[in-house]
Order: structure tokens, then C-alpha cells, then sequence
């Protein structure tokens, strides 16, 4: 294996002089610099990463943690997140949650033993104390897709509550009365918030909330189609569909259209995340839009700056956008 040791050799310069050209720290002439890399070059040499991390207390890297790998929403963050660490100079580790806090809570703890200099958590299903538990082991992590009270400058979130009661409020002003809603796993807090918008708006519009109109779904295309089958049984009529995520709303069209329900004459239909699909859907889908990139931005660059040492202020709560497309009409 090449070492340091060989390089210099190579360079005709010391140890110590091509540890600073390697690290860029103290003042190296150009020549020498020029040398250096020749020899590294030259030879194949690799530095030591973790070497290097112990020695200058920075591994030029930061984790991101997220629930699982699966579909376009995850993949969106995934490529804004990537983009914007290599244009920091940093490098990107990604690990799974495996969709359990105790997968989010071990993934985190792998990040920090490998000294990562930031470390982003996409979190699901983590509960508040264990996430206050984990900022206090780390100075630079930020949690996202949680609402943090005791600490706000740490947390990067959406509205879901009132993204999903918007929702249901237009569907209202629709004409619609009779909405019936599929909920993703309701052990997560996301899901928790999107129901709570769902009632609000009833709520609010003195419609009276009926368990028989509300189904759990697993946020799989699979789940949206067995959720709406289970609510077609029961016959309880509804004119409009709610389903929290857009996935189980393709499901969901698929089940209405095999009962003989066209949509969106005889029932609206409404998702949530405004996948790439949505709008190609036939009839198009309405959804809700949620600024995925913005909000890693604002994530990464918290965390970039916490891990520098600076002080960070509370980010403000991310909205998102009713996007109104084929899949919803008034009610004539």
C-alpha cells in the first residue's frame, strides 16, 4: 500500500510538507505544491480519510439519514442533497432508517461515530424526546419533517396539517360534503397531522366526521387500491376522495374505475406530494405540492453553518401548494 512516507519520498520533501499540500493548511510554495500532487498522482496514493479526520477534527463529510429509498420523493431529496454538499466541498453518507425510529435512531448514531461533520435526519416515526436526545449528542444535527418546540433553529418542517386541511377546504367549496379519506401509516406523525387536517376542515365547515369514511392505507399504490376497495364495501357514499399521499390516490383510481365511478364526475379525487406521474395521470391528479428542494437546501445550509460553529436562527414552517388539476369538479 502507497503511504505518505512514499510520496514524500517521491516529492523530495518531508512528511510534514505533503501532509500540508494534502490537508491545505499553513503556507506551501506553488512549486512544491506542484510536486506534491505530481507524486500523488504518480504513485496512486490515497489519503487516510479517517487519519486525516482525527488529526484536523473534520471528516469533510456529512450524513444524511433517511427513512427508506423508495420512490420519487425520497429520490428528489436524495439528488438536491448530493448536489448541493459536493458544492460545498464535502462529501455525502447516506444511510437507512429502515422505516422504524429504532433503524433512524441506529443509522444516526453510525453517522456520528464516523465523525461526520453534519449530520441531516429525514425523520418518520422518531417521537420528540428521542429527537432532543440525539441533538444533544451531535452540535450539527438537523431534523426534518419534524416540528421541534424546544428547539426550533434545529428542525426544518412543513405545514402537513394545514397543507391536508386546505385540501378538504376546497373540496368543500366544491360542493362536496360527502368526503371520504386514506390515510398513510398512522403510526407516523406525518400521517397523524395530515388526518388532523382532514377533521379540522370538517370541523370548521360544521360537517359532521364519520369513521366509516376514513381507511388506513400503507402509502403504497397496492394500499390506496385495497383502502378505497374497503371503503366501496361499506356503501357508505361518499363524492369525494382524499388520499394523503399520491401513491394510494393512483391505487385508489384504479379501484374507483374497476366499481364503475368515474373520476372526477361521480367522485374528486385529491393526493398529496405532486409526484412526477400526478399531472400524466388520465384524468390528471390534484395534489399538493411540498418544496422538497427548498427545504433540503435550507437544511444543508443550517447544518453546514452549525457545524462551523455559528449561530442559527429558526427556520420558518414550509407551505405547500394546492395544485388543482382534471381529477376534481363542483358538484352540479
Amino acid at each position: 500500500m502507497i503511504t505518505m512516507l512514499d510520496v514524500s519520498l517521491r516529492a523530495g520533501v518531508s512528511k510534514a510538507t505533503v501532509s500540508r499540500v494534502l490537508n491545505g493548511t499553513g503556507q506551501v510554495k506553488e512549486s512544491t505544491r506542484i510536486a506534491v500532487f505530481k507524486a500523488v498522482e504518480e504513485l496512486g496514493y490515497r489519503p487516510n480519510l479517517l487519519a486525516q479526520a482525527l488529526a484536523n477534527q473534520t471528516s469533510n463529510t456529512i450524513g444524511l439519514v433517511v427513512s427508506n429509498f423508495d420512490g420519487p420523493y425520497f429520490g428528489r431529496l436524495l439528488r438536491q442533497a448530493a448536489h448541493l454538499i459536493e458544492a460545498s466541498g464535502k462529501h455525502m453518507i447516506v444511510t437507512d432508517g429502515h422505516d422504524t425510529p429504532e433503524g433512524e435512531r441506529e443509522a444516526v448514531h453510525l453517522l456520528i461515530d464516523r465523525r461526520c461533520d453534519a449530520i441531516i435526519l429525514y425523520t418518520r416515526f422518531m417521537e420528540e424526546p428521542a429527537l432532543m436526545q440525539l441533538i444533544s449528542q451531535h452540535h450539527a444535527l438537523m431534523v426534518i419533517n419534524r416540528d421541534l418546540p424546544q428547539a426550533r433553529d434545529r428542525c426544518v418542517f412543513f405545514e402537513q396539517q394545514q397543507a391536508a386541511s386546505e385540501v378538504v377546504k376546497y373540496l368543500i367549496k366544491q360542493g362536496h360534503r360527502h368526503i371520504a379519506c386514506i390515510t398513510a401509516p398512522i403510526n407516523t406523525p406525518t400521517a397523524q397531522s395530515r388526518l388532523a387536517g382532514y377533521k379540522d376542515a370538517l370541523e370548521q365547515n360544521q360537517i359532521t366526521y364519520h369513521d366509516s369514511l376514513v381507511t388506513l392505507g400503507d402509502s403504497s399504490v397496492a394500499g390506496g387500491y385495497h383502502a378505497c376497495c374497503e371503503l366501496l364495501a361499506r356503501q357508505q357514499p361518499f363524492t369525494a376522495l382524499f388520499a394523503c399521499n399520491d401513491d394510494m390516490a393512483i391505487g385508489a383510481l384504479r379501484a374507483l374505475h374497476q366499481a364503475g365511478k368515474r373520476v372526477p364526475e361521480d367522485v374528486s379525487l385529491f393526493g398529496f406530494d405532486d409526484e412526477p406521474s400526478a399531472e400524466y395521470l388520465q384524468p390528471s391528479l390534484s395534489t399538493v405540492y411540498l418544496p422538497i428542494d427548498k427545504m433540503i437546501s435550507t437544511a444543508i445550509t443550517q447544518a453546514l453553518r452549525l457545524s462551523s460553529g455559528e449561530i442559527v436562527e429558526p427556520v420558518e414552517p414550509f407551505v405547500g401548494e394546492l395544485k388543482v388539476r382534471e381529477s376534481v369538479a363542483k358538484i352540479k
